[in-house]
């Protein structure tokens, strides 16, 4: 059940995004244009001569987006999974919190107001010389 992906589409995804972030497409991108303006001259600078690098870098730029949003939602799905394992195992730890991904933004606000009033309250503490570590519940409300 667990292993390496066997779509296809995904090994694509992966292994376009991993080589679009290298620094040799970079290279290859300005080269591209580089070569594109140096051309202009010969072509006269013509309407043709613009729609090319216009065209091409609309098309690449839109195939990008969906390989690159494929790619980030699996690695964000990955880390969410993980994280939530660390919450599961820790002794003490709040189970609620395993799908906070799923709220509603103004669930969220409650959880990260929460959050925030411990923070204060860990910053006051520690501010008088007293541990900021442990395990603090989190008021209801």
């Amino acid at each position: 059940m667990i292993g390496k992906s066997t779509s296809g589409f995904s090994r694509f995804a992966k292994a376009t995004a991993h080589a679009a972030g290298r620094p040799m497409a970079f290279i290859v991108a300005t080269g591209v244009v580089v070569v594109w303006g140096l051309t202009g001259s010969i072509f006269h600078y013509s309407d043709t001569w613009q729609l090319v690098i216009n065209t091409g870098t609309t098309v690449i730029t839109f195939l990008m987006v969906f390989l690159i949003q494929n790619t980030q939602n699996r690695d964000s799905q990955a880390v969410q999974i993980k994280l939530d394992e660390l919450i599961r195992a820790m002794q003490g730890a709040h189970l609620a919190l395993l799908d906070l991904e799923e709220l509603e933004q103004e669930e969220l606000d409650e959880f990260r107001t929460r959050y925030a009033k411990l923070a204060r309250k860990a910053r006051e503490e520690m501010q008088k010389g007293l541990r900021d570590t442990g395990t603090t519940e989190i008021d209801a409300d």
